[in-house]
């Protein structure tokens, strides 16, 4: 793939699911700065060339409806988006404008992950032979801490052991963890804009236009701010005279969340939090920090785009690098009352629901890879909520409430009907199997085995062919004798089978000869001429994608013929459209994870890039200008629903799966060997 991706949307900056911006536009100046959600998170970024204005972010003036003339802005050259960086490259009036947003969200430093701290690095140089005079303007307006423009906010500037100027800005009411939903802002805590203490720093809490006094004046004076106005966090850097050598300087933005999440009813803080250090200290310790922190975030950067590169080719590369943050992001991480960590996906712009099983599955091959622990951390409030008394059902829970409160689930009003049983207690096992082989240690199984051991027996009674019910593609509806899901009852008795293995325990080789049963009755009851189909009472015309397949190959189970995915590569490819092949022969939609998951199972050379290329044309084309959507249609390219979910970690399944072809009989020394090189 010799052309540059053009994301949907551009990830700036990307925290957890309240502290969210993003430009969703070919150029940073086009639109709006906006929260995942795609409601306005307004930043606006300026420049005074030699005294002459230039925009290169978002939007001077907030009302769409005005006739104001926005300044012209200085032309974008590039855009590039790196696993933990997006760099965007400009120029005009003698000078290059390099604009760096960072999130250092590294899994293998939680302390460092969780903390919601973004750096915006700018450097500018001299192109034209000449020097010019610059000054840099960039600002955060009130949006980023108000779910609605009506919700009245208030601010101040302090100073940080004389190292930081920072500036805060929260509402006045402070309804620490009322709001509940799916699309939602936050509306308590405190964003802040901080930048080094220095001379050449000016900074100001007023009304939005203050970024026309800046470019008609070059200061931030201002006489009375009207109360209605959007006020800003503004900052003014005057960098000087520029040479041909780049002159650069950094700004922090930052969320103080006071409260991050309600657990059975206690309010957590955030990870970092768990010493006992303020925020002040955080930021303190970020700025402290920040040379060690680019440094990092550009190795690793560099590592995970050469291996993804190597292990999947140019195209999966770009979708690996887009993927990577908003992964993380879609969760928070905090510790419950034991010091546990806790890492709480929101099912985005889906219903909210916090904690979600199947959403946590499909993102696990990435947290597998760099850190597994964070996977614990999805099933633990899992675990809780199916031992206490509220949890009626003797098969797995989907979800533990409605993000940000985990007080218990809430999906289908927990009525049986629109439950989905084989879906979650097969996820519960696999995810738990792989926390154990990718740790090399039962410890979590063990922890866990009462209820991992009643949903295993759960597979066994009801898994080989499911009666009418739910599974995560719920949007297809409720569907009887599911072929895929039926997969996933017979890995996931696999699954257990590995953990009785590694506990000990007698009858780990009697579910895994189960597991091998089922799969050959599964193999005959679903088995078409050129494929398998979709339900075992259904055409053979009829078809899907065997997404959860993938398992047997990454545990070695071989519960499954070879055979079955010879068959089935050939007939995804038979089926593809323009943008993808469908998730199954019902519609022309398809899973952007399911999808890379079904591609990580061919064996024939090329197959996989063959799969995954109209994956990264939909990306490049579609008129959907939102994160990253899993759920689109493979003929017009638009948007189904979903967007910015944790699910995309799941395309970080291929190089889970490499980690499986290598060939060593030492299976867990190189997996360790293959995860310290990335």
């Amino acid at each position: 793939m010799t052309q540059s991706l053009r994301p949907p949307s551009v990830p700036l900056i990307t925290v957890d699911p309240y502290f969210s911006v993003w430009s969703p536009s070919d150029h940073l100046y086009d639109e709006h700065t906006v929260h995942w959600t795609n409601k306005r998170n307004s930043m606006v970024g300026l420049l005074l060339i030699d005294g002459k204005p230039r925009r290169f972010m978002g939007k001077v003036e907030l009302d769409d409806t005005s006739t104001y003339h926005e300044p012209d802005f200085l032309e974008q050259k590039n855009v590039k988006v790196e696993p933990l960086t997006t760099t965007y490259l400009f120029e005009g009036e003698g000078i290059e404008l390099e604009v760096k947003f960072t999130t250092p969200l590294l899994l293998d430093d939680v302390e460092l992950l969780s903390k919601p701290v973004s750096y915006v690095t700018v450097g500018v140089r001299s192109i034209d032979g000449t020097s010019h005079s610059v000054k840099l303007y960039v600002d955060v307006s009130k949006e980023l801490c108000v779910h609605s423009l009506d919700q009245d906010v208030e601010g101040s500037t302090t100073q940080i052991q004389n190292k930081i100027v920072a500036m805060h800005m929260g509402t006045k009411e402070q309804p620490i963890l009322k709001r509940v939903g799916d699309d939602t802002r936050i509306d308590w805590g405190y964003c802040y804009l901080a930048a080094p203490q220095s001379e050449n720093l000016s900074t100001s809490i007023q009304s939005y236009q203050v970024r026309k006094r800046f470019l008609e004046t070059g200061s931030l004076l201002s006489g009375e701010v009207d109360g209605l106005d959007v006020p800003v966090m503004a900052a003014v850097i005057d960098i000087g005279e520029i040479s041909e050598e780049q002159s650069s300087c950094f700004l922090a933005v930052a969320y103080d969340d006071i409260r991050s999440i309600e657990y059975f009813g206690d309010q957590l803080k955030a990870y970092w939090r768990k010493e006992g250090q303020s925020f002040e200290e955080m930021l303190v310790t970020a700025f402290d920090q920040y040379d060690q922190i680019q440094k990092r975030c550009d190795q690793f950067n560099q590592l995970l785009i050469n291996k993804s590169t190597e292990i999947g080719g140019e195209t999966y590369k770009d979708l690996a690098s887009l993927a990577y943050r908003q992964a993380i992001a879609a969760h928070k991480t905090v510790v419950d009352e034991d010091g546990h960590l806790l890492f709480l996906s929101k099912e985005n712009f889906s219903n909210g629901c916090i904690a979600t099983v199947d959403v946590s599955y499909p993102s696990i091959p990435l947290f597998l890879l760099y850190n597994p622990e964070m996977v614990k951390g999805m099933m633990r409030p899992i675990f809780r909520y199916a031992e206490s008394e509220e949890w009626q059902f003797d098969f797995a829970p989907h979800d533990v409430g409605c993000y940000p409160k985990a007080n218990g689930q809430v999906y289908g009003e927990n009525k049986l009907e629109y439950q989905m049983p084989i879906e979650e207690c097969g996820n519960m096992l696999i995810m738990a199997a792989s926390i154990c082989l990718y740790e090399n240690d039962p410890k979590f199984a063990r922890d866990h085995w009462k209820h991992l051991s009643k949903w295993a027996t759960y597979l066994i009674e009801n898994g080989l062919d499911p009666e009418n019910q739910l599974c995560t593609d719920d949007f297809a509806g409720h569907l009887a004798h599911n072929a895929n899901l039926s997969i996933k009852a017979i890995l996931g008795i696999g699954a257990y089978s590995i953990m009785c293995n590694m506990l000990n325990e007698k009858n780990g080789e009697t579910y895994y000869q189960m597991a091998k049963k089922m799969a050959q009755q599964w193999e005959e009851m679903a088995s078409a001429t050129t494929h398998y189909k979709l339900t075992f009472d259904s055409l053979d015309e009829t078809w899907s994608l065997k997404y959860n397949l993938i398992w047997d190959h990454l545990f070695g189970l071989n519960l499954f013929s070879k055979e079955i995915i010879h068959k089935e590569i050939p007939h995804y490819l038979s089926k593809q459209n323009k943008y993808g092949t469908p998730l199954d022969n019902r519609n022309t939609y398809t899973k952007a994870d399911w999808l890379v998951w079904s591609a990580a199972m061919a064996t024939e050379e090329g197959d996989f890039e063959k799969m995954i290329a109209p994956l990264w044309r939909f990306l490049h084309e579609t008129e959907s200008r939102v994160p990253f959507t899993d759920w689109y249609d493979t003929v017009s390219g638009k948007q189904m629903n979903f967007q910015n979910r944790s699910v995309v970690g799941g395309l970080f399944i291929k190089m889970l799966a490499a980690v499986e072809s290598r060939g060593s009989q030492d299976r867990k020394a190189n997996e360790r060997n293959f995860i310290s090189e990335l």
